[in-house]
């Protein structure tokens, strides 16, 4: 396939990350752009890994003896001024 010519303007920190690895590989510009392309992309592409959410379980049983009325867990959780 044959490479495709563009131009880029480049953030001042893009442009001195790949200066120094051009310098530090010993790669044209060509070269180290499109690997920085490679590998960033490449990453992009890859689902992120999240650790699961967990909601810690608590029991309100010595607190509440009946869930189903709403106005007395609103009263014990927020006060009787919520009334």
């Amino acid at each position: 396939m044959a490479g495709t010519r563009t131009t880029l303007t480049l953030e001042p920190d893009v442009a001195e990350a790949l200066e120094r690895l051009r310098r530090k590989e010993d790669l044209t510009l060509k070269e180290a752009v499109n690997r920085a392309l490679r590998l960033g992309l490449d990453h992009l592409d890859r689902p992120v890994k999240r650790k699961a959410f967990r909601t810690r379980s608590v029991s309100l049983e010595p607190i509440v003896s009946n869930v189903d009325d709403i106005a007395e867990l609103t009263a014990l959780g927020e006060g009787e001024a919520f009334r």
